[in-house]
């Protein structure tokens, strides 16, 4: 049975580059997004450049059934997930205590709770195949605490640290897994998250396709955490080295209010 590459979050970004790597590889691709009218022209486009299966589920993953959805039109139209790719995310600006209560909740279900239970639907099957690979896209985010983006930073410190553990535990099972860790990336989340930063941050912004690629490339190497960038890979080692007081600090002075 041919397997497909599964990923959300796939209409733009690093979404769609990674959708685009898959392509030219020859795997089928199962994309899911919020916008069906995206989704067909990504659909007719890598069909006609690529010559690849794509197959398009329109679907809002703050929505608690949406998971369970994917999972049962897959298992009915007989799509075998080999590779699965969670990321749809969003963020938020501003201190917690102003930010919208619903705004917040929808962050946690789609950044954590969706991710959650796209990992349990599809990384049973995988296990008992012996083969697969997951990519969940966590954030340089993951590493420290984010004043004025308190609630993201906290959802990709659990996606960091989930999939770590799941790296571990599938060794034994043939199922790779991997956590993309980027920093600020030029796409359409940050208009979203209504988030300002400084001149000297915003000269850090990456391209979604250099992301993509390397997080690909990771992928494919079975690293457990990916890390795009030279200046980026730094950021880890510093967290671990640094006073909690001072990252925090410099994580706030980042961000413009």
């Amino acid at each position: 049975m041919e397997g497909y590459a599964l990923i959300t979050g796939a209409t733009s970004g690093i979404g769609l580059e990674l959708a685009l790597n898959f392509a030219r590889d020859g795997i089928h691709l199962v994309l899911v997004a919020r916008t069906k009218e995206k989704l067909e022209e990504i659909k007719t486009r890598i069909e006609g450049e690529y010559g690849v299966k794509v197959l398009i589920l329109p679907k809002d993953l703050t929505h608690e059934e949406a998971p369970l959805e994917i999972y049962e039109e897959l298992e009915k139209e007989g799509v075998q997930v080999d590779y699965l790719v969670n990321n749809a995310g969003f963020g938020t600006f501003g201190r917690l205590k102003d930010t919208d209560l619903e705004t917040e909740k929808d962050l946690v279900k789609l950044n954590v709770l969706s991710l959650l239970e796209m990992n349990k639907r599809f990384v049973p099957a995988m296990a008992e195949r012996g083969f697969g690979y997951v990519m969940n896209v966590a954030s340089l985010a993951a590493f420290m605490p984010g004043p004025v983006m308190a609630n993201y930073y906290a959802s990709k410190a659990y996606v960091l640290s989930l999939s770590e553990a799941m790296h571990e535990e599938l060794k034994p099972y043939g199922v790779k897994v991997s956590a993309l860790c980027p920093g600020p990336v030029k796409t359409g989340f940050q208009e979203r998250a209504q988030m300002k930063k400084t001149n000297a941050a915003m000269a850090f912004l990456m391209e979604a396709k250099k992301v993509a690629d390397v997080g690909y490339l990771g992928m494919w190497r079975g690293k457990a955490v990916v890390v795009p960038g030279t200046f980026e890979k730094a950021v880890p080692v510093l967290v671990k080295l640094l006073p909690r007081s001072l990252i925090r600090k410099a994580s706030f002075l980042s961000q413009k209010e």
